[in-house]
C-alpha cells in the first residue's frame, strides 16, 4: 500500500498497514460469536515532525480506533508503528513506556476522562507520577504547564466538577502536556464543548502547536474547523483511508466521491464549493459486513462494474497530484 511521503525526509511516524479487528457475540452465556468488527483495514500514512494532520469520516469509520491505537490502547492485530525512526513495540515493554510519554491523547469527553476524586493538580501530575518523576520536579512542572494553558495555580486544588467544559477541557490538555510529548493525539477534542468554547480550544491548541514545537494527529467531524487548523487530511471509510492530501488540495479538488459528499454536506464549505451537492446514497454499511470491491460502491453515485468486484488502492491521482492520493478507480478532482 501506498503512503504519502510529507515533506519531511524523516517522518515523526510512520504508519504501515494497521489491522484491527474486535469480535462480537451474542448476548447471553453462550453466545454464538457474530462477524467481527472491521474496525482498522490495513491504515498507513506518513507524519512529518511539526505538522497537523486531521482525520475525518462519518461516525464508525475507524477514527477513534485508530486513535486508541497509535496511543498504544489498542493492540492491533497486525501492522507496524514506527516512531521518530524506531520501531515500536506493539506488546508493551519498556520501549513502549517511552513512546506512550512522547506522544499523548486528548479524549473526547473532557468530563469523562478526569477522574472526580482527584484534584487538578494530581490531574495534570498523573503522566509524571506513571513515568516515575521526582515529587519536586512534578509540582513546578504542573504549575508550568496548567498556566500555559491559561489556569492559575489556585485552581490547582480545586476539583474537576467546579470548572466549564471548557475549562476542564483545558485541564485534559495540560495533562497530555505535563509529559512534554513530541506528539498529541486529539481525539474530536471539542466536540463536547459548546460552539461558544470551541474557538477558544482550537486557538489554545494553535498557539501550544507553536509555542511546544507539537505535532497533531487531529480527528474530527467539524470540517471547517479541519480546513483552519489541518496542514494535511486523511478522510476514512469503513477503516480505511480513501484519500489523503495537503488540506487546501483536498478542501479545493476533493477526487474520491465520498470526499465530495462529506464536504457537501457542510453547509459553509459545500457553498463554497459552488457545486451542485452528490450527497452519498443512504447510510455506510456495517464495519462487520463490509462490501466486496470498493467499500463505498453501494452508495456512490459514479459507481461502474468495476467497483463491485475490485478494490481500488491509495494512489496518485495525476501526475503531478503533489503527495494527493486517493483510493478510486475513476478518481476525479473537482
Amino acid at each position: 500500500m501506498m503512503a504519502i511521503e510529507p515533506a519531511s525526509s524523516k517522518p515523526l511516524l510512520e504508519v504501515r498497514d494497521l489491522v484491527k479487528h474486535f469480535p462480537v457475540r451474542s448476548p447471553g452465556l453462550f453466545g454464538r460469536r457474530k462477524p467481527s468488527v472491521h474496525a482498522l483495514n490495513g491504515v498507513s500514512f506518513d507524519l512529518a515532525r511539526g505538522e497537523t494532520l486531521a482525520i475525518v469520516g462519518e461516525s464508525g469509520c475507524g477514527k477513534s480506533t485508530l486513535a486508541k491505537t497509535l496511543a498504544l490502547l489498542h493492540q492491533p492485530d497486525s501492522g507496524e508503528i514506527w516512531f521518530d525512526g524506531d520501531p515500536v513495540s506493539l506488546r508493551g515493554g519498556a520501549r513502549s513506556k517511552d513512546i506512550r510519554r512522547r506522544s499523548q491523547l486528548i479524549f473526547q469527553d473532557p468530563h469523562g476522562s478526569l477522574n472526580p476524586r482527584l484534584t487538578v493538580g494530581e490531574i495534570i501530575a498523573e503522566p509524571l507520577v506513571i513515568h516515575g518523576i521526582a515529587r519536586n520536579f512534578r509540582n513546578s512542572r504542573v504549575a508550568e504547564v496548567a498556566s500555559s494553558v491559561g489556569l492559575g495555580t489556585q485552581d490547582l486544588g480545586k476539583y474537576p466538577h467546579q470548572f466549564s467544559g471548557g475549562q476542564r477541557q483545558r485541564i485534559a490538555i495540560a495533562r497530555a502536556l505535563v509529559s512534554a510529548p513530541e506528539l498529541v493525539i486529539a481525539d474530536e477534542p471539542l466536540s463536547a464543548l459548546d460552539v461558544s468554547v470551541q474557538s477558544q480550544v482550537i486557538n489554545l491548541l494553535a498557539e501550544l502547536k507553536v509555542s511546544q514545537g507539537l505535532t497533531y494527529i487531529f480527528i474530527s467531524h467539524d470540517l471547517s474547523v479541519v480546513a483552519y487548523i489541518a496542514d494535511r487530511v486523511a478522510v476514512m471509510y469503513l477503516g480505511r483511508i480513501v484519500e489523503l492530501g495537503a488540506s487546501e488540495s483536498l478542501f479545493s479538488s476533493p477526487s474520491h466521491p465520498y470526499t465530495r459528499a462529506l464536504l457537501e454536506a457542510a453547509p459553509e464549505i459545500g457553498k463554497r464549493m459552488g457545486k451542485k451537492p452528490q450527497p452519498a446514497k443512504g447510510e455506510a454499511a456495517s464495519s462487520g459486513n463490509i462490501p466486496h470491491g470498493c467499500p463505498f460502491h453501494p452508495r456512490c453515485p459514479n459507481v461502474q462494474d468495476i467497483c463491485r468486484i475490485e478494490r481500488p488502492q491509495l494512489g496518485p491521482i495525476d501526475a503531478v497530484a503533489n503527495g494527493h492520493i486517493t483510493a478510486c478507480h475513476f478518481a476525479n478532482p473537482v
